[in-house]
């Protein structure tokens, strides 16, 4: 089974208009209102593909019990963490040329008691689990070892780990040597301290990944793809070329799609194609909605996985 962890989750609002300018009318062309988080998004695709997955997220106030209500969607299975403040609301603003605007809330502050009420639950978790995905941002009030402790608290039970976040949090998670690491550009650009703008940008920013502690690093770049490196070995993932409609969620895909791979024991740079292959699935698609396991083929058999040492 995957584990995956929302500590930060949301409800998420998204707008899609005619176009995104300044100084100038758009329209708006349809609205929806899901519920959010890294985690949340991972399971789903999990689930789509045929893995077992469980979401463990936490949820209070008011849009807490909206969110557990948009949950009831989902198939597959989820475990509440209560916590006492409202959980946030994040806004997308897309248009049909692929433009967008992320507007997220930072979250509730969370208490010492309901982080320790998170971390027994995960750990309640592990003794079924292969893999502990661990999603998204840190709220206040967490430390920013917190993600650090839950994969050192994995690792010792022989499970793998996915991190997946940013900021203070992704520093001090790369020091506890997660299984992958999978940040997107603009967050391993925040971890440098420094602009990627060209593909030799990319490859030194995927080798440092590992260099800081990660076992294994996938670099994601949208459009462009993805960076992948294990131990020595390292591999560059294209996907064909597609009209984007909404790349909410696509990177939440990708990871996803990566872990249902290896865990059926497919090869790294395998795993690591069907891992472009779901992002750019789910970027074709409108909102939040996340490529299937057809879906995804479709697109699989055209993304290029070259080896780049």
């Amino acid at each position: 089974m995957i584990v995956t962890v929302t500590v930060n989750p949301a409800i998420d609002r998204t707008v899609l208009a005619d176009r995104l300018v300044f100084d100038d009318r758009a329209y708006i062309l349809s609205t929806g209102e899901a519920a959010g988080g890294r985690g949340i998004n991972a399971s789903s695709v999990i689930q789509s593909f045929g893995g077992k997955t469980l979401a463990i997220v936490t949820a209070g106030g008011e849009t807490g019990s909206r969110f557990k209500s948009l949950l009831g969607k989902y198939e597959f299975p989820v475990q509440f963490v209560p916590v006492k403040n409202d959980i946030r609301i994040n806004l997308t603003i897309t248009d049909k040329h692929g433009l967008g605007i992320k507007l997220n809330e930072v979250g509730p502050e969370l208490s010492g008691e309901e982080l320790d009420k998170l971390e027994q639950t995960v750990r309640s978790r592990l003794p079924k689990a292969k893999w502990l995905m661990l999603c998204g941002s840190l709220p206040p009030g967490a430390p920013a070892d917190f993600y650090q402790r839950l994969i050192q608290i994995a690792h010792a039970q022989n499970v793998q780990t996915l991190l997946d976040t940013d900021g203070d949090a992704l520093i001090a998670g790369l020091e506890a040597n997660p299984t992958v690491v999978t940040p997107n550009q603009p967050e391993a650009e925040r971890l440098l301290n420094r602009a990627l703008l060209t593909r030799n940008h990319f490859i030194e920013a995927a080798a440092r990944l590992v260099e800081m502690g990660a076992q294994a690093a996938i670099l994601s770049l949208g459009a462009r793809g993805a960076i992948g490196v294990l131990g020595e070995r390292m591999w560059e993932a294209i996907p064909p070329r597609i009209d984007v409609l909404s790349p909410i969620g696509a990177g939440d895909a990708l990871a996803a799609a990566f872990l249902w791979a290896r865990e059926r024991k497919k090869e790294f740079w395998e795993a690591l194609r069907w891992g472009v292959a779901a992002g750019t699935a789910s970027a074709r698609l409108p909102g939040v909605t996340l490529a299937n396991l057809d879906q995804t083929k479709e697109i699989y058999k055209n993304v290029d996985v070259r080896p780049l040492k």
